[in-house]
């Protein structure tokens, strides 16, 4: 499900932006693409450590947005690339979910967002 220059893309350090819908309208948050960790070739586990409106979002709409981009990795049309990622998402405290991102010691939860479609976008 997971394309492997999306895979190449999150190697390398850049901003990775989660949009969610909230009753006040969309949100967005950002991470670096560092701190992501591919499961089962379709779920993406990021550490949380604020995310208090991406949370409370998330339990009203489970749906998001994401774009992951980097310069350093071949695009359709030269350097560079970036996606367009669609998927549900969870907070999870506990579990392996949770664990794997415990090695971050700010990390109070996991996001966990089950991929449903990606686009290349550049």
């Amino acid at each position: 499900m997971i394309p492997e220059t999306m895979l190449e893309v999150i190697k390398n350090e850049g901003v990775a932006a989660i949009a969610t819908q909230g009753t006040d309208g969309p949100h967005l948050v950002n991470t670096w693409n560092s701190y992501l960790k591919i499961a089962d070739g379709k779920r993406i586990i990021i550490p949380v450590g604020g995310m208090q409106k991406t949370e409370k979002n998330v339990a009203g709409n489970n749906a998001v947005l994401m774009t992951v981009g980097s310069r350093k990795v071949a695009g359709r049309n030269g350097p560079g690339t970036g996606f367009l990622i669609r998927g549900v998402a969870a907070f999870e405290t506990s579990g392996p979910d949770f664990e794997a991102v415990t090695k971050f010691k700010w990390a109070r939860a996991a996001l966990v967002v089950t991929v449903t479609s990606v686009e290349q976008t550049l």
